[in-house]
């Protein structure tokens, strides 16, 4: 008989749900013990919201169980598979292990992961290693887009592992610990679609849906799976809607770098995009522009339709009727992510109430941000601020022009000019992690030893709505963006 929990600790008991479905969808598979481990960096926020001990993760006895070199019970490593820039192919956890899942403060059940913890059966030619930049800086990414209130994987913990990876370069080992509601991804049913029986697809999906969408089995639906898909449709294009309202590219939206619960996942070749251009790419190995910043919605209803197809027999017992629910499910995705945007675009120009106008002042709006090559970032701050003459953009006579048209926009609703501020205060960031901060404080990590960069950035962009910092640090302009690339750090 599987054993399903565990404890690493007196006051830490870890679960393993994952484990009481079908052997298919992972392998057991224990981290490989590392020689000097050392904490560079630990999440006391996080631990503490979740509940989970403190002091014993920062202890000896703690650093070890953060470096994989103790598990107590079963680690396993998943299976699923995965469109890699639009072909699909077998993948699998190739670096990391669940160590467990975890029921914290909040009642909600989190994974334990750890990534960089050595190969697995998923490896392929893979040495299953990490290094110190990289997860640094999805350390310093994922609680960003936490303070920026984007769902998110979350950093526990970075440890350095005393070996050196061999990359390009030779580099310092790490292994990061990763929280997540789960890593489900479209790719894990898309994996049981290709290689697996009806009934393991339904026992995946029954599993996913007993532990993101509890609310869904309460009640009389008709066809269970078919709400199930809607409300998967629903919580991406909410999440994509909040990427491109603050400017984010992740840089590699793969079908297997999708969540069923919605989160953000796997911070490789990400960065906040500076001057507004909607074919703004940094990552290195999207030589084409698949994952443009413009292009994130797009490939969102792609990833969907593609999880669609991958649980059609769940839909319906007649594959013409199953299709016709999905394409019908699938095409309601653009509908659904232009209502949440353009919500989130009101409310960062501090308009309350849709009005048949707006469509057209948020995207004038745009066009001369792109023309001008403004900051995207900036340009939202500086109008929150009223500071409407910073800018080639604000100096234009096409912005005047537009800056009239809101204001007498503005004036049309019943909420005071406060009520505006607060408004457009609670929606546009006074801070981002800029591309050249993050890789400063990178830098200052890995070959000085130093931290306080990190330190010092993690502060500003867990706070980044507070308008009481406007120092430089916080708005300073971006220097050198355009030549700016992201890597996998695989």
């Amino acid at each position: 008989m599987k054993e399903t929990s565990a404890k690493i600790h007196e006051a830490i008991k870890l679960e393993h749900t994952y484990m009481t479905l079908p052997e298919k969808f992972y392998s057991v598979q224990r981290p490989e013990k590392v020689p000097k481990p050392k904490l560079v960096i630990f999440n006391r926020s996080l631990a503490r919201e979740m509940g989970l001990d403190e002091p014993f993760f920062q202890s000896e006895e703690g650093l070890e169980v953060l470096s994989g070199n103790r598990v107590i019970g079963e680690t396993i490593a998943q299976a699923y598979a995965g469109h890699q820039f639009g072909y699909f192919t077998m993948l699998g956890d190739g670096r990391a292990v669940l160590v467990g899942e975890y029921v914290a403060l909040d009642g909600e059940r989190y994974d334990i992961q750890l990534k960089g913890s050595g190969r697995t059966p998923y490896s392929r030619r893979g040495d299953g290693k990490a290094t110190l930049g990289p997860m640094l800086r999805e350390y310093i990414i994922s609680e960003a887009m936490h303070g920026l209130g984007i769902p998110t994987t979350r950093s526990l913990a970075v440890v350095t592992t005393g070996e050196i990876v061999n990359r390009e370069t030779p580099l310092e080992g790490a292994i990061l610990t990763r929280i997540a509601k789960s890593h489900i991804r479209v790719g894990t049913f898309q994996y049981a679609a290709k290689w697996g029986s009806e009934a393991e697809l339904r026992a995946l999906a029954d599993y996913t849906i007993n532990r993101h969408f509890k609310e869904m089995i309460v009640g009389n639906q008709e066809n269970i799976y078919l709400a199930w898909l809607r409300e998967v449709i629903k919580r991406q294009a909410e999440l994509i809607a909040k990427w491109q309202l603050v400017g984010f590219i992740h840089g590699v939206m793969n079908t297997d770098n999708m969540t069923i619960s919605g989160e953000t996942i796997d911070y490789g070749p990400c960065a906040f995009m500076d001057t507004y251009d909607p074919k703004t790419v940094f990552s290195s190995i999207d030589e084409y522009g698949r994952y443009a910043y413009g292009n994130q919605p797009i490939i969102g209803g792609w990833n969907l339709a593609r999880f669609a197809e991958s649980i059609l027999p769940l839909l319906d017992k007649s594959r013409e009727r199953a299709v016709e629910m999905a394409n019908k499910a699938v095409s309601g995705f653009k509908t659904e992510y232009q209502s949440i945007w353009q919500e989130g675009m009101r409310k960062k120009l501090g308009l309350f109430e849709a009005h048949p106008e707006d469509e057209a002042i948020i995207t004038q709006l745009l066009e001369l941000m792109q023309k001008y090559q403004a900051d995207y970032t900036n340009t939202f701050l500086d109008l929150t601020l009223g500071k409407n003459d910073t800018s080639e953009l604000f100096k234009s006579l096409e912005f005047k022009e537009w800056f009239k048209r809101w204001n007498i926009r503005l004036m049309k609703q019943e909420q005071t000019k406060e009520e505006v501020e607060k408004l457009m205060q609670a929606n546009n960031p006074v801070v981002i992690p800029r591309n050249y901060r993050v890789e400063e404080a990178l830098q200052m990590a890995t070959i000085s030893k130093d931290y306080t960069a990190i330190e010092k950035l993690l502060e500003a962009v867990c706070n980044p709505y507070d308008y009481t910092k406007l120092d430089d640090f916080y708005i300073n302009v971006p220097r050198h963006s355009g030549c700016y690339r992201t890597y996998c750090g695989t």
